[in-house]
Parts: structure tokens; sequence; C-alpha cells
């Protein structure tokens, strides 16, 4: 499927014709996708993101003092192609953006993993930048005093330890804490399309998982924010005043090319279809292809057997990352840029990398794998030899239970 951004029926026009009317219409408590008129859902259309729906949601940004949570991926894309920055787009329809809040990775998509990232002013806008993945990771409420409402627009990619699921969950917690509304721009979710891995267990929460869902739970962000709103999963218990615009034309078997990349080492449609899979290296010493062009598409290391491995190669710095595992090591392990489009987590190599390491004790790390994992079991279950199809079926009533829940929130079929 070619890149679905064809923006024939732009909805432009009648957003003028709102700001002609003088429409004022206003957030209510708990706004409900429904209000909305239901978009259409074919499976022969382009997919409009939410961002471009600026009909849905424009009216309710006008006379607002507004916050945005924002990278490099919120965009409006143009139907002669192309696309524009959200923050640029709702400036240049008088909408009144006072600062903006970054994710992990940074406004402009370009801080290493895990790296801090500092507030700052952008240089194009001179809006203020408030950076989410360093001192703060939940918005404090004297930076939000002066909103009126919260827009968030991330793509996310599906999977439990991807992080800006978990910036959202606190960003609707502050925003419930504070009793400002938060709008979420609804994006296609690329590995929407299945559900699986073992689930999070609770003692396990952290950062890379904060509530109870497998390791992909094939929703979009916005199903995802319905759900942390209606199982009252916010701290507390609370409820966010959450408006979610859906997206027209999406199914969750629709495929979806992302013409941004999400983070640094999310580089083409392989790696992120991979990620769920291949992720889970993270949790090891075994390099993902970071320090290489082809991140989450092999894997290796210099201490993996190289009379078992015929595939090497040696991971520099690069873009988005600085300091990758097995730096200037000659690296023993498998390429699998050409594997089949993945409709399931596979365990099949970090098991064959797990066996295939003469030094057991080097795998590992400290509670590193337990994060990703969100349990314990999976490393207990790789070493002691359990086999993959052995594994996955201690997921399954995980899986089906979850199922159940989700299925309350889904916006498409």
């Amino acid at each position: 499927m070619s890149i679905l951004y064809s923006f024939k029926n732009t909805v432009f026009i009648w957003v003028l014709m709102f700001i002609s009317c003088g429409n004022q219409a206003k957030l209510s408590k708990n706004l409900e996708v429904s209000q909305f008129p239901e978009p259409e859902i074919t499976t022969n259309k382009p997919i409009i993101v939410a961002a471009n729906r600026t009909d849905a949601y424009l009216p309710l940004l006008k006379g607002k003092k507004i916050g945005i949570v924002a990278n490099q991926t919120s965009v409006v894309f143009k139907k002669e192609g192309g696309y524009t920055h959200l923050v640029d787009s709702l400036l240049s329809l008088q909408v009144d953006i006072k600062k903006v809040f970054a994710p992990e990775h940074g406004f402009r998509g370009k801080a290493d993993a895990g790296e801090a990232v500092k507030d700052d002013v952008d240089t194009k806008t001179g809006l203020p930048l408030l950076s989410l993945h360093g001192k703060n990771r939940k918005p404090p409420a004297a930076l939000l005093k002066d909103l009126d409402i919260i827009v968030f627009d991330i793509q996310d990619v599906g999977v439990r330890f991807y992080t800006y699921i978990a910036t959202l969950q606190l960003v609707m917690e502050a925003c419930a804490e504070n009793n400002i509304p938060i709008l979420v721009l609804d994006r296609p979710n690329p590995n929407g399309h299945y559900v699986d891995g073992p689930g999070m267990e609770a003692e396990h929460t952290s950062f890379l998982g904060m509530t109870q869902i497998p390791l992909v739970y094939g929703m979009t962000i916005g199903e995802y924010a319905k759900m942390l709103n209606g199982e009252e999963w916010l701290e507390d218990k609370n409820k966010a005043d959450l408006t979610v615009i859906p997206l027209e034309n999406y199914t969750h078997n629709s495929a979806y090319h992302l013409p941004i990349r999400p983070s640094p080492n999310l580089p083409n449609d392989k790696s992120i279809n991979l990620y769920p899979s291949l992720g889970l290296f993270e949790g090891t010493n075994i390099n993902a292809g970071r320090g290489t062009e082809f991140q989450f598409q092999r894997y290796g290391a210099s201490f993996l057997d190289s009379t078992y491995y015929k595939f090497s190669y040696t991971p520099q710095p690069n873009f988005g990352s600085k300091y990758p595992k097995e730096e200037g090591k000659l690296s023993f392990g498998n390429d699998i840029s050409d594997a089949a489009k993945m409709s399931e987590v596979s365990l099949k190599w970090v098991i064959d990398a797990y066996t295939n390491c003469p030094k057991k004790d080097l795998f590992f790390l400290t509670n590193g794998f337990t994060k990703h994992a969100g349990t314990k079991k999976l490393q207990q279950q790789i070493e002691a030899g359990l086999s993959e199809s052995e594994i996955k079926k201690t997921w399954q009533q995980d899986l089906m239970d979850f199922k159940k829940i989700r299925e309350k929130y889904l916006s498409y079929p």
C-alpha cells in the first residue's frame, strides 16, 4: 500500500466556514468521540490522520490558550504532498499556542534512547519547549496553570515499552489533577493488526510499561487514551476530560507507512515491524543494530559464538546512538532485514542468541530484561530452555483477558 496522504477531500474549507460563522464550540466534560460525525471507514481510500481533520478540532481550540505535546511526527499532510508541522499549522490559523511539551527524543526527535532532554526554545516560533524526558516526566501544575487545554499528537508504534504511551498517561494524569481538558489527535498504529506478548505484572511497572497490557496491544494511541480513562488506570483512579479526534478510512488491518521516523532508531517500516520482537534485546547486552543503518533488523555481540554465526558487523556511533552496545567490536549474529512481515511477537531470535552465547552470565542486563518484558518469568523460561511455543502458551489467558477489555475501547474495525 503506497503512502496514504492524498487529501482530495481536504477540510480546510470547512475550517474557514467555522471561523466565519464565529463558531466557538466548547469542550464539555468527558466529551465522547460519538459526538463527532462518525468517520467513514473504508479500505480503498487514503487514511486521514486526525491532525488533518481540522473541521473537527479547530473550533475546540479557538479563543483558548493551548499547550501541545508534540515531536517531529506531529504533522499535517498537504494534499499536494509533503507536510507542515502541527504547531506551524495551528499558528497560521491564529490558534494561541503558549508552550510545547516534548517527549523522549525531544521535539525534533534527535536525542538518543533514554537520553535526558533539556528545556529549550524553538528557534522557528520562539515557543518554549518543555521536556517531559528530563527532570519532569509529568507536567507540573506550575506549567499548566496558564493553559485552557492540552493537545496531544504523537505517532506511536504500538509497543508497550515504547515510551510515548507512558508520556500520554502522565500528561492525562496531570490534566485530570489540574482540571485541564486534553485533546488527542489520533494516528494509525503500524503494529495495530495484532495483540501478543507477555503481560505486564504490576510489580514490574515502570516508564517502560505503566499499565498491565501485553507487549503489543493492538490499539491506536487514541483508543489507548480511552482505555486509560475507562479502566481508571490514571493515578488515584482519576479521569481526564478527554476528547479523541478519530482517523478516517482506517482499520486495524490497514497497511500504514510512516514517512517520518517516530524515533532515531526506527528508520523504516521493517524496523518498526520487527521492533516488538527485537526490542527485547534492549534488556540484554546484545546489540540490536544500534550504531548501524539497520536498527532492529539485526542482532549480534562480540561474545556470541563466532563459529555458529556467519554474519558479523561492527557497531559505530551514529545518529541516534552515541554509545551503541559493542561499539567498535566485531559482533557475530544474524541479519533479519529480509524477514517476512510479522503478525506476532517472536522469541526465536532472543532464544537463538541466548542458546549460542558461550558466557551466559553476559547475556541479560540486571533488571533490564524484566523491565522490557514486564515479567521475570520470561527470562526464567529462556534460561530453563523452554521452547518458543511452550513460553507463548503461558501468555494466552492474559491475552484473552486483555482482548475483552480492549474491545470496549476500539474505534475502528
